[in-house]
């Protein structure tokens, strides 16, 4: 027993030397604590003593002057995260006031963690307020941004985060929120930064990279938050989910813009000379490659946006990506988005005013668009939205969405006002033609008829061409029973209800009101003719709507001459001629010969001297011609 303690006491006395050998600039600082701490309670116990007072206030300077040593090195910026920890972690042995170290620790900490985000800044351009400045390209992609990030800050923050709680857990005044605090300031700086990198991504790139780099920085962050989960769980995930839908909303801007390219191929298409005897490709082809490519690129977009919630990456599993990005941001951000525009723009060519010097659109451009409309109504609407529904599940969130039906109806509206638009067009153009012939021409000193009019041929191949036209994209339709002589039915310039031979003779100017109020008569018992009633879909109904504008238009343009015997004969050849060409064409050919008696009728009561060419005559004339 003896020589224990003499042993003991020879180790007591022996600790100064030890220590001041240990803790010497650049030994092992390590084993001097530990020689420290077993000897430092028995050195207080018997501190009463002379000698071991002596010995332990030797100690205590030797320690002293390590912990002064210590706090300069705590001071020094180079330390490594590493180096840092084992540093307060001495001085916390050597008990030290652990709010200080507290304060040292996350000062020295914050330091390098700033360094750090000012190196991912020096990578970005500085912020234009006014959004002017011409914004060069990212010198590295996302995805390498957004590792420096991770390794460097975010995997920096967590080893913190993780010596700050072995360091300070439980110890006084240093678990008071101070690194709650100090992580979500930092880490709100880098999701600003990162921010202002995403906001970078101009051109659509590579969606799979920026997945990538999103399901990357979340899996990181997800680490960051199992230590610390006040450091910024929502604005992280709210970053990401920005992300996602910035892209999609440029991925629908993309969308519009190769449309409106197609659109301008198809323009062209239309207007391109053609050389003798080669045909270009004809509207069914036109539709074909402007349905199929639109449809093409759209499953291709689809296909982008799925990457954003594929089982293996971390932040599908996020709820905004289970229910709201699906239906808000893709099914109705970009699916219905997209065909409400697409219904829109066809429609402005029919709706939008046409400023001056514009091209107008091509008839056939208007023809086209109706048609594409019409298919997206029947079937490519409803194909679409299952598509969109099996790849993006609906999850039960009450989100509110737009019904199939009502995509539906918007597209068969747009259709409608496109071929309304159309038969005006088209009407208006033949109108044109057959008003100015009626207004240059003298009525009243014309000599007798011999021919038929040069434009009364045009209009007939017109709409000969006309119906050629829509035959490439519309269906027949029906048409009402035709009569057994339609194409050899008596023209007059009587109501086709009397008989010229009956009232011819008392139609002379001295009576002019005798045929008139018949006529006026005959109007009461007879289906009235709306001219621009909203046409149907088919090639029938289409031509009719062209007919009875051009007919109404020649009409009223006769109302306002005066004719005299050979100017109505020449109405009266020239109707013959119309009805023996375009009753083939209407859905119901009353409705020609209706306007046609019209027109004879008022030429009839414009005439100063209204003697009837012999119908024989101008059966003859007309097949001659």
């Amino acid at each position: 027993g003896v020589q224990a303690l003499l042993r003991k006491l020879q180790s007591l006395v022996e600790v100064p030397g030890r220590l001041r050998r240990w803790a010497a600039p650049g030994a092992e600082p390590a084993r001097a604590l530990r020689c420290h701490a077993r000897a430092r309670a028995v050195l207080r116990h018997y501190r009463h003593l002379p000698s071991f007072r002596a010995i332990e206030d030797e100690s205590h300077a030797i320690m002293a002057d390590l912990a002064q040593r210590l706090r300069a090195r705590l001071r020094d910026d180079t330390l490594d995260p590493k180096e840092l920890t084992e540093c307060v972690e001495m001085l916390l042995q050597l008990e030290e006031p652990p709010e200080e170290l507290c304060e040292e620790f996350l000062s020295h900490a914050g330091a390098r963690l700033e360094a750090e985000l000012a190196a991912l800044e020096a990578e970005l351009p500085p912020a234009d307020p006014s959004g002017t400045a011409a914004t060069p390209p990212p010198a590295s992609d996302i995805l390498d941004f957004v590792d420096r990030g991770s390794s460097a800050f975010v995997g920096n923050l967590c080893l913190l985060a993780a010596s700050y709680r072995s360091l300070f857990e439980g110890r006084p005044g240093a678990g008071d929120g101070r690194l709650e605090a100090f992580a979500a300031t930092l880490t709100t700086r880098y999701f600003e930064l990162l921010e202002r990198r995403l906001a970078l991504e101009r051109g659509l790139g590579d969606t799979s990279l920026l997945v990538r780099a999103l399901d990357r920085f979340h899996r990181r962050l997800r680490a960051l938050l199992e230590l610390l989960p006040t450091a910024g769980a929502e604005a992280g995930a709210a970053l990401v989910a920005r992300a996602a839908r910035e892209r999609v909303d440029r991925y629908l801007r993309a969308l519009q813009t190769f449309f409106l390219g197609c659109l301008g191929d198809v323009r062209q298409a239309l207007a391109a000379p053609r050389p003798p005897g080669k045909e270009g490709p004809g509207l069914p082809d036109l539709l074909a490659t402007l349905a199929s490519s639109i449809l093409g690129q759209l499953k291709a977009v689809l296909a982008y946006v799925q990457l954003f919630t594929t089982k293996d990456v971390a932040f599908a599993s996020l709820p905004y990506f289970k229910g709201e990005f699906c239906m808000e941001a893709v099914r109705e951000g970009l699916v219905v988005a997209f065909v409400r525009w697409l219904c829109r723009t066809a429609r402005g060519f029919a709706d939008g005013p046409a400023e001056r010097g514009a091209p107008t659109a091509p008839p056939a451009l208007l023809l086209l668009l109706a048609r594409l409309c019409l298919d997206y109504e029947a079937t490519t609407i409803s194909y679409i939205l299952t598509l969109t529904d099996e790849q993006f599940p609906p999850q039960d969130t009450g989100l509110a969405v737009t019904p199939g039906p009502a995509l539906c109806a918007e597209a068969r509206g747009a259709a409608q006002r496109l071929l309304d638009h159309y038969v005006q067009v088209q009407g208006a153009a033949v109108a044109q033609m057959l008003r100015k012939s009626v207004e240059t021409r003298d009525w009243l000193g014309t000599v007798e008829p011999r021919n038929v009019r040069a434009v009364m041929k045009r209009v007939v191949e017109d709409i000969t061409a006309i119906d050629v036209q829509v035959g490439q994209l519309f269906e027949e339709g029906v048409r009402r029973a035709q009569s057994s002589d339609s194409s050899r039915r008596a023209f007059s310039v009587y109501s086709s209800s009397r008989a010229p031979g009956r009232y011819a003779p008392s139609y002379t100017p001295s009576a002019p009101m005798d045929t008139h109020l018949l006529s006026n008569i005959q109007k009461l018992f007879s289906e009235r003719i709306d001219i621009f009633s909203p046409v149907e879909f088919n090639k029938v109904s289409v031509l009719t709507g062209i007919i009875k504008i051009s007919l109404k238009t020649l009409l009223e343009c006769v109302r306002l001459r005066t004719l005299g015997r050979f100017g109505l004969q020449q109405v009266q050849v020239d109707g013959h001629y119309l009805q023996l060409y375009l009753w083939r064409f209407a859905a119901d050919e009353r409705v020609v010969q209706g306007l046609l008696d019209e027109v004879a009728a008022s030429a009839a009561h414009r005439c100063l001297d209204p003697v009837p060419m012999e119908h024989s005559v101008v059966e003859l004339i007309c097949e001659r011609g």
